[in-house]
């Protein structure tokens, strides 16, 4: 596990920025993956609901990986970019940044993901991706 302190990327915009609080946390402060992961998948979920120009659901975790911890404090930074997509799959890569005790001189990578959704219609069922205007 790299601790290289980073920056974040300047050329794009977090879909996501979040603070962990104590409840998100084991009792050594320790932010717990799931709810890490639950940051992911919504911050995924917007790039591909903008794609989808609507609903999506989550069908599959393509990969995922801690690379740092999270703490209490942090802000949290989720970037995401659509990678690929299909008829109704939209492919979304996921990364997380942490700027610790929002100190932006101590800035890292904590998560990446990659992620798929499907466009679903009102009955959620999966309906074909909108042309691109």
């Amino acid at each position: 596990m790299s601790s290289a302190l980073i920056s974040i990327p300047k050329d794009r915009d977090p879909v996501l920025r979040v603070i962990p609080m104590p409840g998100d946390a084991n009792m050594y402060g320790d932010v717990f993956g799931g709810w890490i992961m639950a940051q992911v998948d919504v911050g995924g979920s917007v790039a591909a609901s903008r794609r989808a120009h609507g609903r999506v659901a989550t069908i599959a975790v393509n990969s995922f990986t801690f690379k740092q911890p999270v703490f209490v404090g942090d802000l949290l930074s989720v970037y995401a970019e659509i990678i690929k997509t299909g008829n109704t799959s939209i492919t979304v890569s996921v990364e997380v940044f942490a700027e610790r005790k929002l100190l932006p001189d101590e800035t890292v990578k904590v998560t990446e993901a990659v992620l798929t959704y499907v466009a679903t219609d009102d009955q959620r069922r999966s309906r074909p991706l909108p042309a691109i205007e």
